[in-house]
Protein backbone atom coordinates (compact mmCIF):
# COMPACT_ATOMS: atom_id res chain seq x y z
CA UNK A 1 0.00 0.00 0.00
CA UNK A 2 1.93 3.10 -0.96
CA UNK A 3 1.22 6.29 0.73
CA UNK A 4 1.37 9.73 -0.62
CA UNK A 5 3.04 12.63 0.67
CA UNK A 6 -0.24 14.04 2.04
CA UNK A 7 -0.98 10.78 4.44
CA UNK A 8 2.56 11.11 5.52
CA UNK A 9 1.95 14.56 6.71
CA UNK A 10 -1.08 14.23 8.29
CA UNK A 11 0.20 11.11 10.04
CA UNK A 12 2.77 13.48 11.46
CA UNK A 13 0.99 16.12 12.21
CA UNK A 14 -1.26 13.59 14.26
CA UNK A 15 1.46 12.40 15.95
CA UNK A 16 2.77 15.84 16.86
CA UNK A 17 -0.75 17.04 18.35
CA UNK A 18 -0.73 13.79 20.70
CA UNK A 19 2.60 14.65 21.68
CA UNK A 20 1.50 18.03 22.44
CA UNK A 21 -1.40 16.92 24.06
CA UNK A 22 0.88 14.69 26.23
CA UNK A 23 3.07 17.48 27.54
CA UNK A 24 0.87 20.10 27.85
CA UNK A 25 -2.16 17.99 30.49
CA UNK A 26 -0.72 16.88 33.72
CA UNK A 27 -3.04 15.09 36.22
CA UNK A 28 -1.77 15.97 39.91
CA UNK A 29 -3.44 13.67 42.91
CA UNK A 30 -5.28 14.71 45.45
CA UNK A 31 -3.00 15.35 48.79
CA UNK A 32 -0.01 16.89 46.27
CA UNK A 33 1.11 20.24 44.97
CA UNK A 34 3.74 20.60 41.80
CA UNK A 35 5.58 23.66 40.77
CA UNK A 36 5.81 24.20 37.71
CA UNK A 37 9.10 26.15 36.18
CA UNK A 38 8.98 27.95 33.05
CA UNK A 39 12.65 28.53 31.57
CA UNK A 40 14.19 27.25 34.78
CA UNK A 41 11.66 29.92 36.71
CA UNK A 42 8.93 28.90 39.31
CA UNK A 43 5.60 30.41 37.48
CA UNK A 44 2.59 28.34 39.09
CA UNK A 45 1.51 26.14 41.07
CA UNK A 46 -0.96 22.70 40.13
CA UNK A 47 -3.38 22.25 42.33
CA UNK A 48 -5.16 18.28 42.38
CA UNK A 49 -6.83 17.47 39.53
CA UNK A 50 -6.55 18.24 36.03
CA UNK A 51 -4.30 21.11 34.64
CA UNK A 52 -2.56 22.49 31.09
CA UNK A 53 0.51 23.72 31.14
CA UNK A 54 2.57 24.93 27.87
CA UNK A 55 4.73 21.80 26.27
CA UNK A 56 7.86 21.99 25.72
CA UNK A 57 8.12 25.60 27.42
CA UNK A 58 6.83 24.70 30.82
CA UNK A 59 7.87 21.86 33.37
CA UNK A 60 7.25 19.96 36.24
CA UNK A 61 9.69 21.62 39.10
CA UNK A 62 9.19 19.86 42.87
CA UNK A 63 6.46 17.64 43.79
CA UNK A 64 5.28 18.48 47.13
CA UNK A 65 3.09 15.98 49.68
CA UNK A 66 0.97 18.51 51.21
CA UNK A 67 -0.65 16.02 53.73
CA UNK A 68 0.18 16.28 57.18
CA UNK A 69 3.63 13.86 57.76
CA UNK A 70 5.30 12.35 60.51
CA UNK A 71 9.10 12.93 61.38
CA UNK A 72 11.00 10.05 63.82
CA UNK A 73 13.46 12.24 65.63
CA UNK A 74 16.29 10.11 66.72
CA UNK A 75 17.46 9.65 70.26
CA UNK A 76 20.02 12.53 71.71
CA UNK A 77 22.44 12.99 74.33
CA UNK A 78 21.45 15.91 76.54
CA UNK A 79 22.98 17.45 79.23
CA UNK A 80 20.26 19.24 81.77
CA UNK A 81 21.17 22.37 83.78
CA UNK A 82 21.94 20.13 86.71
CA UNK A 83 24.84 18.28 84.62
CA UNK A 84 22.36 15.05 84.64
CA UNK A 85 22.84 13.38 81.53
CA UNK A 86 19.94 11.90 79.82
CA UNK A 87 18.47 10.38 76.25
CA UNK A 88 16.23 11.96 74.71
CA UNK A 89 13.64 11.18 71.34
CA UNK A 90 11.40 12.77 70.03
CA UNK A 91 8.21 12.74 66.97
CA UNK A 92 7.56 15.96 64.90
CA UNK A 93 4.41 16.42 62.78
CA UNK A 94 4.79 19.23 60.19
CA UNK A 95 2.34 20.21 56.71
CA UNK A 96 3.26 21.93 53.55
CA UNK A 97 0.85 24.68 53.60
CA UNK A 98 2.84 27.18 50.48
CA UNK A 99 4.49 24.45 47.97
CA UNK A 100 6.71 26.95 46.34
CA UNK A 101 8.17 28.36 49.87
CA UNK A 102 8.79 24.51 50.68
CA UNK A 103 10.36 24.06 47.25
CA UNK A 104 12.73 26.99 46.75
CA UNK A 105 13.07 28.33 50.20
CA UNK A 106 15.23 25.28 51.63
CA UNK A 107 17.36 22.93 50.58
CA UNK A 108 16.22 19.11 52.03
CA UNK A 109 12.86 20.08 53.12
CA UNK A 110 12.95 16.79 56.03
CA UNK A 111 16.62 17.23 56.96
CA UNK A 112 16.18 20.71 57.56
CA UNK A 113 13.22 20.31 59.96
CA UNK A 114 14.80 17.63 61.46
CA UNK A 115 18.03 19.34 62.32
CA UNK A 116 15.85 22.20 63.31
CA UNK A 117 14.07 20.04 65.51
CA UNK A 118 16.91 18.37 67.63
CA UNK A 119 18.80 21.79 67.62
CA UNK A 120 15.62 23.11 69.58
CA UNK A 121 15.10 20.22 72.22
CA UNK A 122 18.61 20.39 72.99
CA UNK A 123 18.21 24.16 73.73
CA UNK A 124 14.94 23.73 75.85
CA UNK A 125 15.87 20.49 77.59
CA UNK A 126 19.14 21.76 78.09
CA UNK A 127 18.10 24.92 80.33
CA UNK A 128 15.69 22.49 82.21
CA UNK A 129 16.47 20.48 85.64
CA UNK A 130 16.39 17.35 85.60
CA UNK A 131 13.01 17.04 88.51
CA UNK A 132 11.88 19.54 86.12
CA UNK A 133 12.39 17.92 83.19
CA UNK A 134 10.70 14.75 84.25
CA UNK A 135 7.73 16.34 85.73
CA UNK A 136 6.83 19.02 82.41
CA UNK A 137 6.81 16.97 79.60
CA UNK A 138 3.39 19.19 78.28
CA UNK A 139 5.29 22.15 79.16
CA UNK A 140 8.37 21.26 77.25
CA UNK A 141 6.37 19.83 74.57
CA UNK A 142 4.68 23.13 74.14
CA UNK A 143 7.47 25.51 74.10
CA UNK A 144 9.11 23.23 71.36
CA UNK A 145 6.21 23.10 68.78
CA UNK A 146 6.34 27.30 69.68
CA UNK A 147 10.18 27.42 68.88
CA UNK A 148 10.27 24.91 66.03
CA UNK A 149 7.20 26.57 64.12
CA UNK A 150 8.15 29.56 64.08
CA UNK A 151 11.58 28.64 62.85
CA UNK A 152 10.07 26.78 60.10
CA UNK A 153 7.44 29.43 58.76
CA UNK A 154 9.47 31.14 56.55
CA UNK A 155 9.70 27.60 54.59
CA UNK A 156 5.77 27.29 54.46
CA UNK A 157 5.54 24.60 56.85
CA UNK A 158 3.22 24.27 60.03
CA UNK A 159 4.78 22.27 62.64
CA UNK A 160 1.50 21.10 63.83
CA UNK A 161 3.20 18.83 66.90
CA UNK A 162 6.20 17.88 68.79
CA UNK A 163 5.92 15.13 71.82
CA UNK A 164 8.89 13.52 73.44
CA UNK A 165 9.01 10.14 73.43
CA UNK A 166 11.19 9.11 76.24
CA UNK A 167 13.41 10.62 78.69
CA UNK A 168 15.52 7.93 79.89
CA UNK A 169 18.33 8.90 82.28
CA UNK A 170 21.80 6.94 83.28
CA UNK A 171 20.64 3.93 85.16
CA UNK A 172 22.85 4.91 88.32
CA UNK A 173 20.73 8.09 88.37
CA UNK A 174 17.81 6.09 88.62
CA UNK A 175 18.55 4.04 91.09
CA UNK A 176 19.52 7.40 93.05
CA UNK A 177 16.11 8.57 92.20
CA UNK A 178 14.72 5.45 93.37
CA UNK A 179 16.26 6.15 96.84
CA UNK A 180 15.14 9.60 96.89
CA UNK A 181 11.58 9.20 96.25
CA UNK A 182 12.02 6.46 99.24
CA UNK A 183 13.38 8.45 101.45
CA UNK A 184 10.69 11.53 100.84
CA UNK A 185 7.95 8.65 101.31
CA UNK A 186 9.42 7.78 104.41
CA UNK A 187 9.52 11.46 105.42
CA UNK A 188 5.79 11.89 104.97
CA UNK A 189 5.38 9.03 106.44
CA UNK A 190 6.80 10.06 109.52
CA UNK A 191 5.46 13.33 109.05
CA UNK A 192 1.89 11.91 109.19
CA UNK A 193 2.38 9.70 112.22
CA UNK A 194 3.74 12.72 114.01
CA UNK A 195 0.69 14.68 113.16
CA UNK A 196 -1.47 12.15 114.38
CA UNK A 197 0.28 11.59 117.76
CA UNK A 198 -0.02 15.47 118.26
CA UNK A 199 -3.85 15.37 117.14
CA UNK A 200 -4.70 12.58 119.49
CA UNK A 201 -2.85 13.74 122.42
CA UNK A 202 -4.51 17.45 121.62
CA UNK A 203 -8.07 15.46 122.18
CA UNK A 204 -6.87 13.95 125.04
CA UNK A 205 -5.99 16.72 127.20
CA UNK A 206 -8.82 18.42 125.92
CA UNK A 207 -10.98 15.52 127.25
CA UNK A 208 -9.10 15.76 130.23
CA UNK A 209 -9.76 19.30 130.90
CA UNK A 210 -13.80 18.82 130.13
CA UNK A 211 -13.78 15.82 132.60
CA UNK A 212 -11.90 18.17 135.32
CA UNK A 213 -14.20 21.01 134.81
CA UNK A 214 -17.38 18.70 135.12
CA UNK A 215 -15.56 16.98 137.87
CA UNK A 216 -15.05 20.54 140.02
CA UNK A 217 -18.42 21.52 138.67
CA UNK A 218 -20.11 18.52 140.10
CA UNK A 219 -17.82 19.42 143.51
CA UNK A 220 -19.46 22.93 143.34
CA UNK A 221 -22.81 21.98 143.28
CA UNK A 222 -22.54 19.33 145.63
CA UNK A 223 -20.47 21.73 148.26
CA UNK A 224 -23.43 23.87 147.40
CA UNK A 225 -25.94 21.67 148.49
CA UNK A 226 -23.89 20.79 151.26
CA UNK A 227 -23.25 24.09 152.46
CA UNK A 228 -27.06 24.66 152.23
CA UNK A 229 -28.11 21.87 154.15
CA UNK A 230 -25.76 22.91 156.93
CA UNK A 231 -27.07 26.58 156.89
CA UNK A 232 -30.92 25.18 157.02
CA UNK A 233 -29.83 22.47 160.26
CA UNK A 234 -27.95 25.63 161.78
CA UNK A 235 -30.73 27.92 161.47
CA UNK A 236 -32.87 25.14 162.85
CA UNK A 237 -30.45 25.12 166.06
CA UNK A 238 -30.22 28.94 166.82
CA UNK A 239 -34.17 28.57 166.93
CA UNK A 240 -34.09 25.66 169.00
CA UNK A 241 -34.93 22.74 167.17
CA UNK A 242 -32.91 20.53 168.76
CA UNK A 243 -34.81 17.33 166.71
CA UNK A 244 -33.01 18.96 163.63
CA UNK A 245 -29.76 18.58 164.63
CA UNK A 246 -30.20 15.03 166.08
CA UNK A 247 -31.70 14.68 162.61
CA UNK A 248 -28.82 15.75 160.57
CA UNK A 249 -26.37 13.94 162.98
CA UNK A 250 -27.85 10.51 162.03
CA UNK A 251 -28.31 11.06 158.65
CA UNK A 252 -24.38 11.11 158.38
CA UNK A 253 -23.83 8.37 160.87
CA UNK A 254 -26.02 5.88 158.80
CA UNK A 255 -24.24 7.64 155.59
CA UNK A 256 -20.82 6.81 157.02
CA UNK A 257 -21.74 3.15 158.05
CA UNK A 258 -22.87 2.49 154.63
CA UNK A 259 -19.71 3.36 152.76
CA UNK A 260 -17.38 1.69 155.47
CA UNK A 261 -19.73 -1.76 154.94
CA UNK A 262 -19.71 -1.78 151.32
CA UNK A 263 -16.24 -1.20 150.90
CA UNK A 264 -14.31 -3.55 148.32
CA UNK A 265 -11.22 -3.71 149.95
CA UNK A 266 -12.15 -6.08 152.71
CA UNK A 267 -14.53 -9.58 153.50
CA UNK A 268 -15.58 -8.36 157.08
CA UNK A 269 -15.73 -5.82 158.44
CA UNK A 270 -15.88 -5.23 162.85
CA UNK A 271 -16.62 -2.25 163.79
CA UNK A 272 -17.85 -0.91 167.53
CA UNK A 273 -20.53 0.84 167.68
CA UNK A 274 -21.48 2.70 170.28
CA UNK A 275 -25.33 2.08 170.43
CA UNK A 276 -26.40 4.82 173.11
CA UNK A 277 -25.48 7.19 170.70
CA UNK A 278 -27.03 5.51 167.52
CA UNK A 279 -30.36 4.75 170.10
CA UNK A 280 -30.29 8.75 170.80
CA UNK A 281 -29.53 9.85 167.51
CA UNK A 282 -32.55 7.76 166.17
CA UNK A 283 -34.93 8.74 169.24
CA UNK A 284 -34.67 12.48 167.94
CA UNK A 285 -35.65 11.50 164.49
CA UNK A 286 -38.64 9.81 165.79
CA UNK A 287 -39.33 13.35 167.75
CA UNK A 288 -38.69 14.88 164.08
CA UNK A 289 -41.55 12.44 162.63
CA UNK A 290 -44.08 12.93 165.46
CA UNK A 291 -43.98 16.41 165.06
CA UNK A 292 -44.34 15.68 160.94
CA UNK A 293 -46.84 13.29 161.06
CA UNK A 294 -48.40 14.25 164.39
CA UNK A 295 -51.56 11.89 165.98
CA UNK A 296 -51.76 8.87 167.09
CA UNK A 297 -52.02 7.10 163.94
CA UNK A 298 -48.04 7.78 163.76
CA UNK A 299 -47.04 6.30 166.90
CA UNK A 300 -46.08 3.09 165.89
CA UNK A 301 -44.09 4.73 163.51
CA UNK A 302 -42.43 6.86 165.94
CA UNK A 303 -41.78 3.47 168.16
CA UNK A 304 -40.07 1.91 165.33
CA UNK A 305 -37.86 4.14 164.38
CA UNK A 306 -37.13 4.45 168.05
CA UNK A 307 -35.93 0.56 168.58
CA UNK A 308 -31.97 0.15 168.87
CA UNK A 309 -30.98 -1.39 165.04
CA UNK A 310 -29.49 -4.69 164.86
CA UNK A 311 -25.78 -4.31 163.44
CA UNK A 312 -24.15 -7.46 161.71
CA UNK A 313 -20.94 -7.34 160.52
CA UNK A 314 -20.56 -6.61 156.58
CA UNK A 315 -19.80 -8.83 154.41
CA UNK A 316 -18.83 -9.07 150.88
Amino acid sequence: MDFSGFDIALLVLVALVVLVLFKGIRTIPQGYNYTVERFGRYTKTLSPGLNIIVPFVDRIGAKLNMMEQVLDVPTQEIITRDNATVAVDGVAFYQVLNAAQAAYQVAGLENAILNLTMTNIRTVMGSMDLDELLSNRDAINERLLRVVDEAAHPWGIKITRVEIKDINPPANLVESMGRQMMAERNKRAQILDAEGLKQSQILEAEGRKEAAFRDAEARERSAEAEARATQVVSEAISKGDVQALNYFVALKYTEALTRIGSATNSKVVLMPIEASSLIGTLGGIGEIAKEVFGGEGNAGAARQASRPPVVRPSQT
